[in-house]
Parts: C-alpha cells; structure tokens; sequence
C-alpha cells in the first residue's frame, strides 16, 4: 500500500497548475526540438539550464525531463515526412515510416509512431515507480566504498558503450575528471589548475561547460550541413489506424517496450540503442520481415516503442543511484545540483514530493505529447522547412545571455565559446563529448567518496576490494573493460563509427 500512498504524494505535486504548466512547456519544447533537425534534447536542454534557476526545483525538473521524452516524439515527425530524423533514436523509424509516407500513409506512420510512444511510455513510467523504491533502499546501505566504486563502473560502461575509438572515450572520460578537479580544493582550501585566474577559483560552471560542447559545438556542426528538406506530403491525412493495423502492431510495440525499459536502465543506454537493438530484432522474428524497409508499419512501432520506455527508464539510475546513465541524464544531474540537491538515494527520503511527483508528471507528460502531436501535426510540418541557418542565430544569442547570467562575468562568454571551438575539434576527430561531460560531473564526487573511503579505513586502499558490493562492482568495471578490448571487438566499434 505505501506505493499508492508514495503515488498519491506525486499526484498531488504533479496535478497544480504551475507544474501541468511547466510540463506542458516541457513537452512542447521537446516536440519543437525533436521536429527541428539538428538540435536535440541534450543541446536545448543545456541551453535551458540558466533559465531554471528561477524556478522550484520541482518544476524546473518537470520541465527539462519533458524536454527529454518529448524530443523522442517529435524526432518520429521529421523522420517519416522529410527522410530527416530530427532526433538519432529516430533514425530507424526513417527506414520504413519515410517509405510508408511515399505510399501515401503518412497519417498512419505518425498515429502508429504516437500511439506506440505512449504505450510505451506510460508503462515505462509504472516501471519506474515500481522499481525505484528497492534500488533507493538497497543504495541507501552503500558507504563511500561503494559509492566510489559505483562511479567507476558507471565512467566504465560510458566507455564501454560509446561509438569509435575506444582510446577517444577513454581519454574524453580522463579529460572530463581532469575539468572536474579545476578550482578550490574542499579539503584544504588551495587552488588547483586555476592558473591564477580568480574567475576559476569556484571551478568551471557546469552550464558552461553543456552550453559549449552541446550548444556551441552543435551549432558549428550543423551549419557544415543545412540540408534541403522537402515534404513528401505538406497536408497530411488518415490518422485513423484500422483494425488489422492494431493487430500487427501490438506485438512489435510489447517486444520494444519490454526492450527499451531494460536498455535505458543501462549507463550509455537509453533511446538510441533501444531503437536500433528494438528493430533488428523485430526484423528477425516478424512474420513481415521481407518487407521492413519498404514500409512495414511494424518497423515503425517496434523503434518508437523502444526509445520512448528506454529515455523514461533511464531516469531509474539517475533518481536512485545518481548515476546518469547518458548525457542528458548528466545535464539533469546538473540541475539538481544548481537547484541545491545533492543526487542519490537520499532524495527519495529527503524530498519524496519532488521524487514522486517528477515520477507522476510522465504520465501527464506522455497524455500531453498525444494531443500535441497528431492534432498539431500542421504547425509541425510548418516548423520543418525552417532552414538551419535562419535558427542558429537565435540560438547562439540565447546561449550568451543565459552564460552571461549566470555570474554577469564575461569571461563565461568566451570561456563557453572555448568550450564550444573545442566541441566542434572533439566530433572532427571522433571522440563523443558525452564521456567527457559524465567524467565532470562525477570526477568531485569520485574524488569525495575515495577519501571518504580512505580515511575511513585509515588510507588502507584493500577497503574496495574487501567489502563485497565495492568488490563485485569494480570486478564488473573491470571485466566490461578487459572484454571491450579485445581486438575483434575493438575493430567492430571502429567499423560500426565509421559506417556512421
């Protein structure tokens, strides 16, 4: 019964008209976001950080998460209309919903990619009420032991499971604790790597750090590519999905609910590789499978399925553990450090409003994002045919303000455009940024439970390894290590880069 009672408190959060308001914002902006090619959750998310300050902190997380599952849904629209997925978790949804628009069923593409992102969602969102509470408890017994070595497997699996080169991840991830060690030492009041800069001697502000490599970085990308977008259809009809449309449907939308939900769980999981892991299996046990890629109604559902319950599952590490388990997990890790509150498993006891009613604000989120998107299918269209290079201005104009508050410090400015320049090097030479930001954030509190950890035990460094839990997490990191360099596996996450 203390599930219902836990689900009546973020009922009661959720259901106000300030947060349905900042949900609803949420989600719109995700839609936006996902429609328009090129810019992505993670990069207006990071944008968006400085504008919560403001906020309660209840909302200001509402918001961003609806910022993060919404993009899901809107990535589907630019992928069947224009060929174009506005998000990477839509690029297989492009395969067969792009070539059901050219046969003339483009309603039926987006009703069949809304209706399976709900489904998914709303059960993604069960799962995670219900599985929450247990890992918070089981968390709630780790010492920092444990806690430190929980960090160093999540860095691990962020390696494991990034594209390209597996020296890039690895010095991305050494790069971003490196940053995250730039500033006034807690412990004995000395400056590190400041350089004698009185403006580094708080550290690198975290918004800085996202807006450059994710806003700036994005920016400069995606003007090398302001691709023409052409509507295969500009009046789109048929929404109605028939009744032998539903049967083929369901099955392919369990099997990718039930993927994604255990694919987002994972550190570098989430969207994407739930809807690439969805439709390759779909494609092998479908009755159909000869005509996936021409226009296969289940090669629409069994993706959006997937990266829908894989982006709301893989707020389970970050509420529980906090541990992100993919970048925008960091940025919102980020958020609540700006907002005062430290994540982990103390946030579910210490303020079970905002843990429940962010929970409970998804099955608001998710009934919002319907009526969003097959209604207004017609402003979505419209956005699509906005060239790139009208936008960016307004971007890069936002990201400077919001900078620019944080600290009214000029220095931010260039600072993040630093950042930025830097970003747009790291994607020429194919190291990912993500690593890099998951390293910042968790390099302080890495370094506070190691010598937690040590002085506790008297700087005996055996303490990781004699404690069970410690042990069996650092015995894990390190074999996902051993395996992901093995030389045919190396070569394949090489290739796999390169085809990208």
């Amino acid at each position: 019964m203390e599930i219902f009672a836990n689900l009546g408190l973020g009922l009661e959060t959720a259901f106000t008209l300030t947060n349905l308001f900042y949900c609803l914002v949420g989600v719109f902006v995700g839609t936006a976001v996902g429609v328009l090619p090129g810019l992505g959750p993670i990069a207006t998310i990071a944008m968006l950080l400085p504008a919560t300050f403001g906020l309660p902190p209840i909302s200001a997380l509402i918001m961003l998460s609806g910022i993060y599952y919404g993009a899901q849904y809107g990535g589907s629209t630019t992928a069947i209309l224009v060929n174009l997925p506005g998000e990477s978790s839509s690029v297989v949804t492009a395969l067969d919903g792009y070539q059901m628009a050219r046969q003339g069923n483009a309603g039926k593409a987006l009703a069949t990619a809304a209706l399976s992102s709900f489904f998914a969602g709303t059960v993604a969102t069960v799962l995670l009420a219900l599985f929450a509470p247990p890992l918070a408890d089981l968390a709630l017994k780790f010492g920092p032991a444990e806690y430190f070595s929980l960090m160093v497997l999540g860095l691990v699996a962020s390696v494991v499971l990034a594209s390209g080169s597996l020296l890039n991840a690895i010095g991305m991830v050494l790069l971003g604790l490196l940053l995250g060690l730039i500033g006034t030492d807690v412990n004995s009041g000395a400056q590190r790597y400041t350089f004698d800069l009185p403006e580094l001697a708080d550290g690198i502000n975290f918004v800085i750090v996202a807006m450059g490599m994710f806003g700036i970085g994005e920016i400069i990308r995606n003007l090398e590519h302001d691709e023409d977008r052409s509507l295969v259809m500009k009046k789109v009809k048929g929404l109605m999905l028939t009744k032998d449309d539903f049967k083929r449907i369901i099955a392919p939308v369990l099997r990718g609910t039930a993927l994604g939900s255990a694919l987002g769980i994972l550190p570098g999981g989430g969207a994407m590789l739930a809807s690439f892991a969805s439709y390759s299996i779909e494609k092998k046990v479908s009755k159909n499978s000869a005509n996936f890629g021409k226009g296969a109604i289940e090669g629409v559902a069994a993706p959006e399925a997937a990266n829908n319950a894989g982006a709301q599952t893989s707020f389970i590490p970050m509420l529980t553990l906090g541990i992100p388990s993919n970048p925008v997990m960091a940025l919102m890790i980020g958020a609540m450090i700006i907002q005062g509150i430290q994540p982990g498993p103390a946030v579910m006891t210490e303020q079970p409003a905002l843990f429940w009613g962010l929970i409970v604000s998804m099955w608001f989120g998710n009934l919002f994002l319907v009526v969003l998107n097959l209604p207004m299918i017609g402003l979505w269209v419209k956005m699509i045919m906005v060239p790139y290079h009208n936008l960016f201005p307004a971007i890069l104009m936002f990201c400077a303000i919001g900078v620019f508050s944080l600290n009214n410090n000029e220095f931010d400015v260039y600072l993040m455009a630093l950042f930025g320049l830097f970003g747009y090097i790291c994607a020429k030479l194919g190291a990912e940024p993500a690593p890099m930001l998951l390293g910042y954030i968790i390099g302080p509190m890495m370094e506070e439970y190691l010598r937690r950890a040590l002085l506790l035990s008297q700087s005996d460094p055996m303490v990781f390894v004699t404690r069970p839990i410690s042990a069996v997490m650092l015995g894990m990191a390190a074999i996902a290590l051993i395996v992901v360099m093995l030389p045919s596996l190396r070569k394949k996450r090489e290739e796999a880069f390169q085809e990208e």
